[in-house]
C-alpha cells in the first residue's frame, strides 16, 4: 500500500496515493490509524484525492475506524478529496452519516485549529464556573 504521512503540531494528515480503495489496502490504512492514535495523534485527516475507485463499499469500513479513535481520543477525524464514485457508496451505505467530509487539506486544517479554539475557550469557561 502506497500513502505518505505528512505530521503536524495539532494533526496529521496521510495522503493514500493508490487509484483504488481495495480489500488489499484497507488493513494497512487501518494499522496506520492505530499507530498514530497509539503516538498521541488525536486528529487525523485522510486525503483521498488520488483514489478514484472503491471495489466494495465494506472496503470503506476502516474509515469509521479512524473516526471512532479520533472520537474516543477527543479529537476529529476529517476526509477529504472524495471522488463522486466514492462519495456514493458512502451514502449508500450510510457510513457518510458518521464521517466529517471536507472539500479540502486547507479546509480540514481550519476546523482543527476552530475546534482547538474551541476547546480551549470551553476549558476556560469550566474553569472560570
Amino acid at each position: 500500500m502506497k500513502f505518505s504521512v505528512d505530521k503536524h503540531e495539532k494533526y496529521v494528515a496521510i495522503r493514500l496515493d493508490e487509484s483504488s480503495l481495495t480489500a488489499e489496502n484497507t488493513p494497512g490504512l487501518k494499522s496506520e490509524f492505530i499507530l498514530l492514535n497509539a503516538e498521541g495523534y488525536c486528529n487525523i485527516v485522510l486525503d483521498l484525492s488520488m483514489v478514484s475507485d472503491c471495489d466494495d463499499s465494506q472496503d470503506l469500513s476502516c474509515l469509521l475506524v479512524g473516526n471512532r479513535l479520533c472520537k474516543k481520543a477527543n479529537g476529529l477525524f476529517l476526509v477529504t478529496g472524495v471522488a463522486e464514485c466514492i462519495a456514493r457508496l458512502l451514502e449508500m451505505s450510510s457510513i457518510d452519516q458518521s464521517l466529517n467530509i471536507v472539500g479540502n487539506l486547507d479546509e480540514a486544517e481550519d476546523l482543527f485549529f476552530m475546534e482547538e479554539i474551541e476547546k480551549e475557550l470551553l476549558g476556560s469557561f469550566d474553569q472560570e464556573n
